[in-house]
């Protein structure tokens, strides 16, 4: 008599089942954060079971990230280069709602990569955007489509970066729909909104204190907050390591003060743009070229807040998602005046669809801060979002 799982019991896709748990896992929690302890609990196995699949935590990972693009692959691969383009990113949009739990992890978690496995996940992701180019040329021939094209992948992949519920029929149609918008809407057609934005101006740091989060900012950005030490932040501000704690009681501490810093930025922004708007769809577009200026001119702080945020402690976690949400419930009022047919979590659905706009395009444009950028990325935004 044998003892313990046996052949007929343990399933036979337990490896397919792990990488699924893992993904939702790292896409949650963050790599650093997830423990493959808690990633067996949820797949109802010890920990010690999962290293007969995988050899290290890092292993799981990279596996994560892979599969998850390889889906998206498998899908533009399916389709024949004549397809239309209404039918590749309706699969796409399909197959990223399926994964939307796990698809969280490329878009930020991926920096924790080796370089080697970034290089590939990049190579695998270029070769999506370059068929979705190809169609988006065919069909809309319009300057830049391989901006669009990303764009309109960050319109899909937005899913992931939320908790939203609604109908997953509804969710691949609105998706879709925006989608669609982004790739038909002609980069050059918000020319000039870049100019008509005032950003508030970043502190400059007068105290030793702001001086070290403005070091710190962009080694998070860098190099992931986990992998930032003390050290480095304090050798960045030209003090000892054991000076950094007479200003902040510990690393986290300056990660919540690039969030709040973020969160405030990003409040008195929208607060101008919307003080010039003269009707509801001014107000959208306004609120799109606050938030592309903002992130192209803040980008190293936007991006840690993004990134980060999910893996700080509930408590020191509370009062920034707190911002995020009235920052949003401010878009999601007026696009619903402009699109009275949407529901409130309609809106928001969208209104995250506008933010991977940002994302994906702005990464596409390395980041480059010029009127043109920004006045192309705008334009895109509102393309997701107003019909």
């Amino acid at each position: 008599m044998t003892t313990g799982p046996t052949a007929a019991t343990r399933p036979r896709n337990r490896k397919q089942v792990i990488v699924e748990a893992a993904g939702q896992v790292f896409s949650e929690r963050g790599y650093h954060a997830a423990s493959m302890e808690e990633i067996a609990a949820i797949v109802g196995t010890s920990a010690a079971a999962l290293y007969r699949h995988f050899p290290n935590k890092y292993a799981l990972f990279a596996e994560c990230a892979n599969v998850i693009v390889d889906k998206l692959v498998a899908v533009v691969d399916e389709w024949p280069p004549e397809a239309a383009l209404t039918d590749v990113l309706a699969a796409l949009t399909r197959a990223t709602v399926s994964h939307r739990a796990s698809g969280g992890l490329y878009r930020w978690e991926a920096r924790y990569l080796k370089r080697a496995d970034r290089h590939l996940l990049r190579t695998k992701f270029g070769h999506v955007v370059g068929r979705v180019t190809d169609t988006v040329r065919r069909e809309y021939p319009l300057p830049d489509e391989r901006l669009r094209a990303t764009a309109a992948l960050g319109v899909i992949g937005s899913v992931t970066m939320h908790r939203t519920s609604i109908a997953q029929r509804r969710i691949e149609d609105l998706l879709l729909a925006s989608a669609l918008g982004v790739v038909a809407t002609d980069p050059g057609a918000a020319a000039g909104s870049a100019r008509l934005v005032e950003l508030p101006a970043q502190p400059v740091p007068r105290t030793r204190r702001a001086e070290i989060l403005a070091a710190a900012v962009p080694l998070f950005a860098r190099d992931g907050f986990a992998n930032v030490t003390n050290a480095q932040i304090a050798q960045a501000v030209g003090l000892a390591p054991s000076a950094i704690y007479r200003h902040y009681p510990g690393k986290v501490d300056i990660l919540v003060a690039a969030c709040l810093q973020a969160a405030g930025l990003l409040a008195q922004a929208v607060e101008r743009s919307l003080h010039q708007a003269t009707d509801p769809r001014r107000a959208v577009v306004a609120l799109a070229a606050a938030y592309v200026a903002y992130c192209f001119e803040h980008n190293a702080l936007t991006s840690v807040a993004e990134a980060e945020v999910a893996g700080l402690p509930a408590d020191l976690r509370r009062p920034l998602i707190l911002a995020q949400r009235e920052h949003i419930a401010v878009w999601e009022q007026q696009l619903r005046m402009v699109r009275p047919e949407l529901d409130p979590r309609q809106a928001r659905l969208l209104v995250h669809a506008g933010f991977g706009v940002v994302v994906e395009a702005g990464r596409a444009l390395r980041w480059q801060d010029a009127p043109g950028h920004r006045d192309a990325v705008t334009a895109l935004v509102t393309g997701a979002l107003i019909r």
